[in-house]
């Protein structure tokens, strides 16, 4: 990161009065397409709402970055299963978008139970001068037909259209938690606590088990599965993290069933840090691979990981997301927030990484040069165009003006999901129900 990073301007942000959010506009996933263009966020209420960056224009050449509603649909609705009494909330966990073959774009959407294949494409003609209906739709009295008519297509105000394709369902007992599209893009894996299933993207109702950590007897049950993510560049090759701190790397050309992983990548506990909270801190919420396919990067409570492929015996780089949180894990396990599950995301070269925190802190650390950074994404800095200020945490001792005390962070406020660009410096941040990006000074 250069200096100019630590500075980043807001280049917009989407924000819904506070006043008047519900439960159902927090947002609970960001996802950049595969260009950039677009930007998806999915919340409680199981909506899908997608952005479009604006094209640069010689009179206004600073709005180029800005991202405006592109489309807004409902994903998922609440459901019922009548066989376990349970109600299925319509939240979104994931959004993963498939890269564009065509005009039209593509993205899977899940829920707890249920992923579903979206198509959003543009429509700016409409077709008229049918012959067996009318203008209004309605159908025509085949003795009124005196003449035949060719149809013909008149241009109409842009309408995007977003439509479901393909529904997946019917094969997780367990909460989804994350779904990942193979690099071949015909396949991709859905993930819940026990067992990963794999999907052809033309097959609904059939679905291959890859993973299933189930034990016959569910007293016996130890740790859960917590994330899963496909390769980049080799379709066989996938990774899964565990409630208990370790990521398994599987091949799917060793077995049909990968339960016997090729690589296991897990950190010794120091006995000196061994605590009641421990096993909770050390619950890996995300794991992500690098663009270049060569590193892993996990996030667990307190801290960001950085793995080499090629050594499993400890973590290449350790990252100190808010390690003056350790004094407070009492009350954070109060409170149920030593439970959040935090996402982290590489930049495009994989140089730098970004993860959030509470009281709408996020933090950067550069892997280069090993500097750190700790912003705010709030209303009172969300002016267009503001420069963010970096914030301190101060542990103890005396004060200074610019530093905020632990004491007074607000728990409430924290940034699960964060969202970089694939080539460029912006990012999304999802903070409760307003979504802020930001960009690089622009000179």
């Amino acid at each position: 990161m250069e200096e100019e990073s630590d500075s980043r301007k807001i280049n917009n942000s989407f924000l819904r009065d506070h006043n008047y959010a519900t439960e159902a506009d927090i947002i609970s996933t960001v996802e950049f397409n595969s260009t950039g263009e677009l930007l998806a966020t999915g919340d409680k209420g199981g909506r899908v709402v997608v952005f479009q960056r604006e094209q640069e224009s010689k009179n206004q050449p600073h709005r180029r970055g800005e991202y405006n509603v592109y489309s807004t649909f409902q994903s998922h609705e609440p459901e019922f299963d009548y066989l376990k009494s349970l109600e299925i909330e319509e939240k979104i966990n994931k959004i993963r978008w498939l890269p564009q073959q065509n005009a039209a774009y593509f993205l899977l959407s899940t829920n707890d139970k249920t992923v579903k294949l979206w198509k959003i494409s543009e429509r700016d003609k409409r077709p008229e001068g049918y012959n067996l209906k009318d203008e209004d739709g309605r159908i025509r009295d085949p003795t009124t037909i005196t003449s035949l008519r060719v149809p013909v297509l008149r241009p109409m105000d842009l309408m995007v259209e977003a439509t479901p394709r393909r529904v997946f369902s019917n094969a997780h007992t367990y909460h989804i938690n994350s779904i990942s599209v193979n690099s071949d893009y015909e396949t991709f894996m859905s993930t819940d606590d026990l067992r990963i299933n794999l999907w052809n993207l033309e097959i609904t109702n059939r679905s291959f088990n890859i993973v299933d950590i189930k034990p016959a007897n569910m007293e016996e049950l130890t740790e859960v599965i917590t994330a899963a993510e496909f390769h980049p560049h080799q379709c066989n090759t996938f990774v899964y993290s565990s409630s208990k701190g370790s990521i398994r790397l599987c091949d799917m050309r060793a077995s049909a069933l990968c339960d016997n992983h090729s690589k296991f990548f897990e950190e010794p506990e120091d006995p000196s840090n061994r605590s009641f909270f421990s096993e909770i801190i050390s619950s890996i919420s995300d794991v992500k691979f690098s663009h270049s396919g060569r590193y892993l990067m996990t996030r667990d409570y307190l801290t960001v990981k950085v793995w080499d492929l090629n050594m499993e015996s400890k973590p290449l780089e350790t990252y100190q997301v808010h390690d003056y949180l350790r004094s407070k894990l009492c009350s954070l396990y109060e409170n149920d927030c030593i439970f959040d599950k935090f996402e982290c995301v590489w930049n495009g070269s994989d140089s730098v990484i970004m993860t959030g925190s509470y009281n709408n802190f996020f933090r950067m650390f550069d892997r280069n040069t090993k500097r750190d950074v700790t912003l705010e994404a709030s209303r009172e800095n969300s002016k267009p165009r503001a420069i963010l200020k970096p914030r301190k945490v101060c542990v103890g001792g005396k004060r200074r003006k610019d530093e905020i005390s632990v004491d007074s962070l607000d728990f409430s406020k924290k940034i699960l999901h964060t969202a970089w660009h694939p080539s460029e410096n912006i990012i999304a941040v999802a903070a409760t129900n307003n979504l802020y990006i930001f960009q690089d000074k622009v000179n």
